[in-house]
Parts: C-alpha cells; sequence; structure tokens
C-alpha cells in the first residue's frame, strides 16, 4: 500500500500504534499543537531536547523508476544524502523528497513523518548515534502526535539498518 491516496491520518495512526504493539516496547503518544509539529518549534515549546529527537527523511532517486528511502537520524545531525546515502541506495544521482512526494508516498506530511509507517518495501537507514539515547522523539504519522519510546524500537522495524556514516 503506497501513496496517500491509499492512506488516511486515521489509518496511518492506526498502523502507528498496531507497528509500536507489536513491537511489545513500552511508549508514549505525546499529542501537541500542529503548528509546532517541526522538530525545532517542538523541543522549543515542548521541553524536548534536539538531541533526543529524531527526523524520518525521504530520499528519492533522480532516475527513472524512482526508488525511495527513508533515513532516521538525530535532528542535531545532516543527513549524508551526497555520499552515504546515494552510495547504499546503489543510485548516482539522489536528492530529498519534497513535501508533495513524501505525502503521495507515504500519505504523512513534513513534520509527522515516521518511520513507524512506512510503506513496505522502503529500505530504512538508521543513524548509530540514536541508539545511545535514553528516549527518542519519533514523528507520530501526523502533525498532531509525536512518539517517545525507546530507540530499540528502530531495531525491530522490518530491514532497518544501522548505518554507520549516515550523518556529517
Amino acid at each position: 500500500m503506497t501513496g496517500a491516496e491509499k492512506l488516511d491520518a486515521n489509518d496511518i495512526e492506526t498502523r502507528v500504534i498496531s507497528a509500536l504493539d507489536s513491537y511489545g516496547i513500552p511508549y508514549e503518544v505525546v499529542e501537541i499543537d500542529p503548528d509546532f509539529a517541526d522538530t525545532a518549534a517542538f523541543c522549543e515549546k515542548y521541553g524536548f531536547p534536539p538531541e533526543q529527537s529524531a527526523n524520518t527523511i525521504i530520499v528519492a532517486s533522480k532516475k527513472k523508476p524512482r526508488q525511495y528511502s527513508a533515513s532516521v537520524v538525530r535532528a542535531t545531525q545532516r543527513l549524508d544524502v551526497n555520499h552515504c546515502v546515494k552510495q547504499l541506495m546503489g543510485n548516482t544521482r539522489v536528492s530529498f523528497a519534497n513535501a508533495v512526494e513524501t505525502a503521495e508516498l507515504t500519505g504523512m506530511m513534513i513534520g509527522g513523518v515516521t518511520v513507524l509507517a512506512l510503506p513496505e518495501g522502503i529500505p530504512v537507514y538508521v543513524d548509530p548515534g540514536l541508539m545511545k539515547c535514553d528516549y527518542v522523539i519519533l514523528g507520530g504519522g501526523s502533525r498532531s502526535s509525536k512518539i517517545k519510546v525507546s530507540p530499540d524500537v528502530l531495531t525491530r522495524i522490518p530491514g532497518a539498518q544501522i548505518t554507520d556514516g549516515l550523518t556529517v
């Protein structure tokens, strides 16, 4: 199942909670004002440290057929798209997926994208620095929530790879 037309907000929220429940790791859903969904604004308003927050970033190949990957990185780090992700994807040219493309692929808006409800088959790369955190804040699937959970959840996601060199 891919595309915003096939996934509405309720479907995504249900998928996020179902995934979390299946992993058997305690979590907390943090309800938020959608105007503060972007990481920096969220951390400032709700008092969470940016180094405990993670962003799920969708990257797309430039050649057709388009290939996609998702990377989960600390909010305080930058994703190494032009070297690490490009090599992992096996493509010569890649770029960040824009907001429209991200929404069409995942059914989620920027500020709410989560690794916990991606369509099947998208490779997932995880910043190893996240694994050192006491907890991580992940997108909740919508701009109205975040998930506070142990970073161990990132090792339970099917096909996810802890990837050295993912950030610069």
